[in-house]
């Protein structure tokens, strides 16, 4: 998947309403693989689409993180229990933030 990021995007948020919304936005963009945890293969232009939508849903206090991981390192994780990783991300170019 040339072009694409693998991004991990987990948040924090103390109000229902607020959480709800957060996931639904990030259900339209990866996969939920713990409650307020998504794995999500993405190009830049998404990912940024992505930010601005959850931003504006956020408030203080709320905590969003971003992880990128690169292919050696999708291909080293490890799950157990429901859902198993995809690790076919081939040839996405990646970043830890």
């Amino acid at each position: 998947m040339r072009g694409e990021k693998f991004v991990v995007v987990c948040y924090d948020v103390g109000d229902d309403r607020r959480r709800s919304k957060i996931a639904k936005i990030l259900e339209d963009y990866g996969i939920r693989v713990q409650y307020s945890i998504f794995e999500c293969v993405l190009t830049e232009s998404l990912i940024e689409r992505l930010k601005n939508s959850l931003k504006e849903v956020l408030a203080e206090g709320d905590s969003i993180r971003y992880y990128y991981l690169c292919n050696e390192c999708v291909k080293k994780m490890e799950s157990y229990g429901r859902k198993e990783v995809d690790k076919t991300i081939d040839d996405a170019v990646c970043y830890i933030v």
